[in-house]
């Protein structure tokens, strides 16, 4: 038996935990699992919000029978059509033939492309409305956040935003569903390295989207992946616009990429520096360790960031470029960088890096710092110089 989770009168949590893919995308790490969330609104009529990834379709079916017997499905609700939220949806139509599957005009070609689907379309516009019985759903287009087709379902009656993507994150559910329910502090991380690593990029959408929703009466957020946010949703906008601002806390990362330690031996006196002289938010990566989304997230957060390579072949030491490239895609703005390295018989990682400074049009703190085979005195007389014009920066720019 599945246990039945209600999250407001008629609204039930259909979702599932994978803890067994170990690459979301076959690319992001899910070290602690991610939760595929479908909800299902038992009313006069029934509709069903997102399905679930297809790894999970029989678990998912057998939640649905159990909360409605014999009952048929009247509506599909498409929010998004990524299939970890669409993989199900030839087998729930397989279930229920004569359900309709609503979405907006840029759905219905993904469907056909995924699924060779052509029937049963509901197609809604911006702000129109669908009645269930006692629920009321309005419909609100959020066009790339982050898919072209992505929108977002309004409950009137009971105030639950179903909001797809947006407002989600890693993680699987453990027992608890809501965000009071939850160790809040790894979820937090968890939804700022998904909007880092995923959203991030379509960050001006995201704020056109916030702004679209800003008159509602929101009192519950329901998304595809992650906690539901009952007792504070408005804890999780609040973090979306400081995130799609490109807002920073107090803090520096530090990211490097050493093959025989003497990179690595800058990164850590830089770090001690920086930390001297009154930055508690330090942070320092081994990028050939440590997996970008991680290192993205984290930049996300903090103001300053540090970059050191070793030259490699000529060039950026590959797991530096990659969280460069990573960066650059991103499309965040307003951070202070700096940049050190290492070299021995040619150049290429430091100036490598500096290319990357002039396209990405961050401020930059402090000359470029390149030791030759080893650090010596007079590197570490420069780190120590730029690890307090780093510090200074963000303690004058924190303490207003």
């Amino acid at each position: 038996m599945n246990c039945r989770l209600s999250i407001r009168e008629d609204i039930h949590w259909i979702g599932v935990n994978d803890r067994e893919t170990t690459l979301f995308e076959n690319y992001w790490p899910l070290e602690k699992g991610v939760a595929y969330n479908s909800y299902l609104i038992n009313d006069e009529k029934i509709a069903i919000l997102d399905t679930v990834k297809f790894n999970k379709t029989t678990e998912y079916l057998e939640k649905i029978k159990e909360i409605i017997g014999d009952r048929k499905v009247d509506y599909l609700i498409v929010n998004h059509m990524e299939p970890d939220h669409s993989g199900s949806m030839l087998a729930l139509l397989g279930a229920y033939p004569d359900m309709k599957i609503v979405g907006n005009k840029k759905t219905f070609p993904f469907i056909e492309g995924f699924y060779g689907i052509t029937k049963n379309y509901y197609e809604v516009g911006d702000g129109e409305s669908l009645d269930l019985g006692k629920h009321k759903l309005t419909f609100y287009l959020t066009p790339m956040v982050h898919w072209p087709e992505t929108m977002m379902t309004f409950d009137e009656t009971s105030g639950v935003l179903f909001s797809m993507d947006a407002f989600g994150g890693f993680g699987a559910l453990d027992g608890g569903i809501f965000d009071d329910e939850l160790n809040y502090d790894f979820y937090e991380d968890e939804t700022r390295r998904y909007y880092s690593n995923i959203v991030a990029k379509y960050s001006p959408m995201v704020q056109r989207s916030l702004k679209k929703l800003a008159g509602l009466d929101i009192k519950m957020i329901a998304p595809t992946h992650g906690p539901i946010w009952r007792s504070n949703p408005s804890k999780i906008i609040d973090l979306y616009d400081k995130w799609s601002r490109f807002e920073a806390d107090h803090g520096v990362v530090i990211v490097y990429g050493s093959m025989y330690g003497n990179t690595a031996k800058m990164a850590d006196y830089l770090a001690r520096i920086i930390a001297e002289n009154g930055v508690k938010n330090v942070k320092v990566f081994d990028a050939s360790k440590t997996h970008s989304s991680y290192i993205l997230s984290e930049i996300w957060k903090y103001k300053a960031v540090v970059i050191g390579s070793c030259a490699y072949n000529t060039k950026v030491f590959s797991s530096v470029e990659t969280v460069l490239a990573k960066l650059g895609n991103s499309g965040l703005k307003d951070r202070y960088i700096s940049v050190f390295g290492n070299k021995s018989w040619s150049g290429g990682g430091v100036s490598g890096i500096e290319a990357f400074v002039s396209e990405i049009g961050w401020e930059k703190i402090g000359p470029s710092i390149e030791a030759t085979y080893s650090p010596k005195d007079v590197e570490f007389e420069a780190l120590n110089a730029l690890g307090k014009e780093i510090a200074d920066r963000l303690n004058n720019e924190y303490d207003k």
